[in-house]
């Protein structure tokens, strides 16, 4: 039974990132294509409460998709199980969570 609601999540998660992508990608394009520089970047997304509940949310989605990919792949793979396999998905998670918040709060909120 966890094992269908991981997928479930896991195909949640991936149809909450379409538009976190297609809004990446976009900012990336019109940045490139105008020329901007990192600095005129970050001018632009530092203090700005709208990229940080953007990026977060961004952030939140790929951490849970990408931890329980990470999950299934080491069971496959390895054979890991039980805690082991409880232990790496959730340390997977936390570690993407904790470094993608950091660079949020990097791009958003700027040096400390």
């Amino acid at each position: 039974m966890l094992d269908l609601r991981l997928y479930v999540l896991q195909r949640i998660s991936a149809l909450v990132m379409v538009p976190f992508v297609l809004v990446h990608l976009g900012v990336i394009i019109v940045s490139a294509q105008g020329g901007l520089s990192a600095t005129e970047i970050l001018s632009r997304t530092q203090g700005s409460a709208m990229w940080f509940l953007f990026y977060s949310g961004f952030v939140v989605a790929v951490s849970i998709h990408a931890a329980i990919g990470v999950r299934v792949i080491a069971h496959e793979w390895s054979g890991l199980r039980g805690g082991a396999l409880l232990l790496l998905t959730w340390t997977t998670g936390a570690c993407l969570l904790g470094l993608g918040g950091w660079a949020v709060l990097a791009v958003t909120l700027g040096p400390s």
